[in-house]
């Protein structure tokens, strides 16, 4: 009897959690968190879940630990491992937006660029990244691993931090300029390499992120049907954006059509109104779970 197969995928805990279960729940799995359990159920036998930070994720791919996971550009690059990269993931969801790690200094500062910060201390969770970056610039300067609120060290407990900043806020909160960007992250699924090279979980593993990307290609976009009469379809589908083709169906009375399309949802309460002048009817918006390319 031949033992069952199953892929063990990595979920980030911690900022990337929740818009992780909402990209899975798009993607058509649920997962159900249950209390101080780092083994979330989910809905597939053949998939088997695991909680894990998201800065230790891929060491825990590179080692097989875990066949494949989801992390940030940036912890893959901290932790200088050798991972197959699947897919990046960026949508327009909280913390799946890229983010940029910044070399800050307290406004007033004497420090202008990388170089002014040669001999000074530096403070960072990402120290990896850190001296790799000042290697680059030939830079030879002190890097302290950061346990937590970094953007409060200088000027006292540090001349400068190299910290994450998705919108600024936190920086201009604590009167810190940028000086530098780092990197851009955004997050990445990955896998280990030698899970990828098994036939059965490279074929799980992309029928997974085809389900996954047709839930980012979603994110921002809903669908409109309506009804109109087929003088109109000319100045109807010249007012519709071209990112597909429409569908047009006959209905029952010939002298009327139907359209069903995709458009971006920001432009819908412009597109309702001109439609409507244009001569569409019935006009109904719905949205959408998922667009597989």
């Amino acid at each position: 009897m031949t033992a069952k197969q199953c892929l063990r995928i990595g979920i980030p805990k911690g900022s990337l959690q929740e818009t992780t279960l909402r990209l899975f729940s798009l993607a058509g799995w649920r997962l159900r968190m249950t209390e101080r359990s780092y083994y979330p159920e989910i809905d597939d036998p053949e998939l088997e879940c695991i909680l894990i930070r998201a800065q230790e994720m891929a060491r825990y791919v590179e080692q097989g630990v875990m066949d494949m996971g989801i992390t940030g550009l940036d912890w893959v690059l901290e932790n200088h491992v050798k991972v197959k990269e699947l897919a990046d993931l960026r949508a327009p969801w909280p913390n799946y937006r890229p983010v940029r790690w910044v070399l800050a200094v307290k406004q007033g500062s004497p420090f202008k660029t990388v170089k002014d910060l040669a001999g000074k201390r530096i403070a960072t969770e990402a120290v990896g990244l850190t001296r790799r970056y000042l290697k680059q610039h030939k830079v030879k300067a002190e890097v302290e691993f950061s346990w937590g609120a970094t953007e409060v060290k200088p000027p006292l407990l540090a001349d400068a931090i190299v910290d994450v900043s998705e919108t600024g806020s936190s920086l201009r909160a604590n009167d810190l300029q940028v000086l530098d960007v780092v990197l851009e992250s955004t997050p990445r699924l990955i896998a280990n390499r030698q899970s990828y090279d098994d036939p059965w979980k490279r074929r799980k593993m992309e029928r997974m992120l085809l389900l996954l990307r047709g839930a980012i290609a979603a994110a921002e976009r809903v669908g409109l049907m309506m009804n109109l009469r087929r003088e109109h379809l000319d100045r109807v589908l010249k007012l519709l954006p071209a990112l597909a083709t429409p569908t047009i169906s006959a209905l029952a009375d010939e002298r009327w059509v139907a359209v069903n399309t995709v458009v971006e949802e920001r432009r819908v309460r412009e597109l309702v109104p001109q439609l409507r002048e244009a001569g569409a009817q019935g006009i109904v918006e719905y949205p959408l779970n998922k667009i597989v390319e």
